[in-house]
């Protein structure tokens, strides 16, 4: 079976499927809108919490890298350009995971191990980041 590599060059005013005008101001007003949310989640939210899934968040969490990883990697060997996007899309969620990881750990052997843990994480986000920046021709 053959595959298609997308074409990611943009495509202009006039062009049939032309990008909306209005994205990038509907995105400023939600990222503008955001500065004062975090704001008022700073003084609301309390310090600690009780979760009741928590096993189930970090199952999740490894179980939609795990398929981000695959997805990847298969779209990658076949030269589809759609690996750029699952690609950001790890980048992302390994990115996220290595924040709770050292954010959520208490202090001493469990900080130390989640800042060691961090590190792959953020080298496989990094990757995975690069992949996503590359250039469609050289997937194939």
């Amino acid at each position: 079976m053959a595959v298609q590599t997308m074409s990611w060059l943009p495509r202009t005013a006039t062009s049939p499927g032309a990008r909306p005008r209005w994205v990038p101001g509907v995105l400023g007003v939600v990222a503008a809108g955001m500065v004062p949310w975090m704001f008022v989640l700073g003084r609301t939210l309390p310090e600690t919490t009780q979760v009741r899934h928590w096993p189930a968040v970090w199952i999740g969490l490894d179980l939609a890298m795990a398929l981000g990883c695959a997805t990847t990697a298969r779209w990658y060997h076949r030269g589809d350009a759609r690996a750029r996007l699952s690609a950001s899309a790890v980048a992302a969620l390994m990115g996220m995971d290595a924040w709770f990881d050292v954010l959520t750990a208490l202090p001493g052997t469990e900080f130390t191990q989640a800042l060691v843990c961090a590190v792959p994480e953020l080298a496989l986000a990094g990757l995975c980041t690069w992949l996503a920046l590359r250039d469609t021709e050289r997937l194939s």
